[in-house]
């Protein structure tokens, strides 16, 4: 028994080759980016000591601004963000952004007084 209250959307979803062709464009291009991106930040995690001694301040502030351009950018690809008007954007990301700094200030702040206790009580 067949319905024929259900409706097929995805029939009517069609795009030219053209339009195709883009799309697999984009899909590889943001692949690529983000395994770059990542990769660096594995490679970035393993050998830090022998790139740049002494510098884990820098090491930690890099993996930090990398990871929010990871996620922004999966944010305006993937959840179609991008698409959107410009007071949208603004409107979803701004209160998304200062929570972000707001927890990067509250982490930071928080590890650097365990460090100060445990290099005083220690």
């Amino acid at each position: 028994m067949e319905r024929d209250d259900i409706i097929e959307y995805s029939l009517g979803a069609g795009h030219s080759e053209e339009q195709g062709r883009a799309i697999r464009k984009k899909i590889y291009f943001v692949t690529v980016l983000l395994t770059a991106i990542t990769t660096f930040e594995v490679l970035l995690g393993v050998f830090w000591r022998s790139w740049m001694p002494n510098s884990w301040h820098w090491v930690k502030w890099t993996f930090i601004v990398m990871t929010v351009v990871k996620a922004t950018y999966i944010v305006m690809t993937f959840m179609h963000l991008g698409d959107e008007r410009r007071n949208i954007r603004s409107f979803i990301l701004i209160p998304y952004a200062l929570f972000l700094l707001y927890l990067i200030f509250i982490a930071i702040w928080e590890s650097q007084y365990i460090h100060w206790a445990l290099q005083t009580f220690l």
